[in-house]
């Protein structure tokens, strides 16, 4: 196993915990966001079950990404913090995706929105 691999496990260990599952649910969202709604661009010509059988596959990798982003998240996080940050990240990958990829106009009730979660981030992170 090469040196700079070895080291890798203590390296993260200075990163703090929030970081490292922000990182690991922005990551998985992407997947995610693709999985759920990639297929409404590419393949709507198809029968429904190919894309369950393509976002089930990309959807393997979200979870590869979400499960450790919930296991370290929870050592130092509650639940309801885990939970709102995922919802946070959930409407910042989306609304770029949306804008993006889907090639659909931005709107200003994606503001508004944004807006509740910070209330809602402020509200679960206050403690």
């Amino acid at each position: 196993m090469p040196a700079w691999l070895q080291t890798l496990p203590t390296a993260l260990q200075t990163i703090p915990v929030w970081l490292q599952t922000a990182v690991l649910l922005t990551l998985s969202n992407v997947f995610m966001t693709f999985a759920w709604y990639g297929h409404l661009k590419n393949l709507q010509s198809r029968p429904w079950f190919y894309a369950v059988l393509i976002s089930w596959g990309i959807a393997f990798f979200e979870y590869m990404l979400q499960v450790p982003a919930n296991r370290i998240g929870a050592t130092a996080l509650t639940l309801p913090q885990l939970k709102i940050m995922q919802e946070v990240i959930t409407l910042l990958v989306f609304v770029p995706f949306v804008v993006l990829y889907m090639k659909q106009p931005i709107k200003l009730d994606y503001l508004w929105a944004a807006l509740c979660m910070l209330g809602a981030v402020y509200f679960v992170f206050r403690s």
